[in-house]
């Protein structure tokens, strides 16, 4: 294969992201009690809240509203008039009594079918303000104290090798990720490095063709050295790209879109509808990782002393509008009971504002469970 052809390899499909990294794992021979029984047709969709979602902004502590408001003078969620909090679920009990931040309409209403629960105050017990570290930090289940108790292999590669060796060597990739170029390191297995395939900036209908036009045949013989070990790995991550962007075409010429899903046209909105659409043709990877940036938010948080508006309003109102709609899709498509979906951010935001109509990072943070 000519190199101008692998580097055109590795931009479609993030090869880079399939090279082993030189770090030990976490929990690799720890014993789990976990039986998850027949998942065949079980998908997970995760959806990364890029930059620290502010999650006093997302879900107002009711019961404690006025130490809140005294915090956050300025950027706070009103609990009164026009942008008013939305109330959660008046039936729980006083302390947990929460509003939702009045863009989440969608949310609520996915709560009110039972679609949609809240895991509060999520984190890891020695938190690392990096974006960086942190997002390893999760994506690998390190605790946060020492990168020597696990940092070279992530979460879902180790659990799909230990509980399901079966699915990382299928004819389909363990994961799909898109939304973003950086390879996410949570599908890397202890032992297996190529469990995934990164789509972003792909048709995913024409993804095979795309691969398999770049031509060029592997050498016939491969010399024993350090060269002809590095010359292997390449021909097998071409053969797996190959592979499971074949799957990936397959499944979206054979999928669909509920015609009564309308889904707005913004970025996230587009990789869900993408991902309804593999699933709806039959891609059997069994995790999809979508994500959206721009949480952020040092500054301008909201646009005016006490208004929501602004830019932390714009993307939860297009995380709750395409996260809504991807459920609508999937299930008048009789997929529904099969998947579930979950929010994360790699931290959340100070209680205290700082100051320019933002909030500076934190700790710990909300996850929304849907499906």
């Amino acid at each position: 294969m000519k190199r101008r052809n692998f580097i055109k390899l590795a931009t479609a499909t993030s090869a880079l992201g399939l090279m082993p990294f030189e770090i030990n794992a976490l929990l690799k021979t720890v014993d789990l009690p976990i039986d998850c029984g027949d998942i065949s047709n079980r998908k997970l969709v995760l959806v990364n809240l890029v930059g620290g979602n502010d999650g006093l902004n997302t879900t107002i502590p009711i019961n404690e509203y006025d130490k809140y408001a005294n915090l956050r003078p300025t950027i706070k969620i009103p609990n009164s008039g026009a942008n008013s909090f939305i109330t959660l679920d008046s039936t729980l009990s006083g302390n947990r009594q929460l509003g939702l931040h009045p863009a989440l309409t969608g949310f609520k209403s996915l709560y009110d079918a039972g679609e949609l629960r809240i895991l509060q105050s999520v984190g890891y017990p020695s938190q690392n303000k990096s974006h960086f570290a942190s997002k390893d930090i999760y994506s690998t289940g390190n605790d946060g104290n020492s990168w020597n108790n696990g940092n070279d292999s992530g979460w879902i590669g180790r659990f799909m090798e230990k509980f399901y060796p079966e699915e990382t060597e299928a004819a389909y990739p363990l994961g799909v990720q898109m939304g973003s170029s950086k390879t996410e390191l949570g599908f890397h297995g202890a032992e297996e490095h190529g469990l995934s395939i990164n789509i972003t900036g792909q048709d995913p209908a024409g993804f095979f063709t795309e691969i398999s036009s770049l031509g060029g045949d592997p050498p016939s013989t491969i010399p024993s050295s350090d060269f002809g070990t590095e010359l292997s790995y390449i021909i097998d991550v071409n053969k797996t790209s190959n592979k499971y962007s074949k799957a990936i075409s397959d499944a979206f010429d054979r999928g669909k879109n509920a015609v009564s899903a309308t889904y707005e046209d913004n970025d996230l909105s587009n990789q869900l509808k993408t991902v309804a659409r593999l699933i709806s043709g039959g891609l059997q990877s069994k995790v999809y990782l979508v994500s959206i940036g721009g949480f952020d938010t040092h500054d301008s948080q909201i646009e005016t002393n006490g208004d929501v508006k602004g830019k932390h309003q714009e993307l939860l109102s297009e995380v709750s509008s395409a996260i809504t709609t991807f459920i609508k899709d999937v299930n008048e498509q009789s997929l529904g009971d099969d998947i579930v979906g979950l929010t994360y951010s790699e931290f959340g935001r100070k209680a205290k504002e700082n100051g320019n109509l933002g909030t500076d990072h934190g700790e710990i943070a909300p996850m929304f469970i849907f499906g």
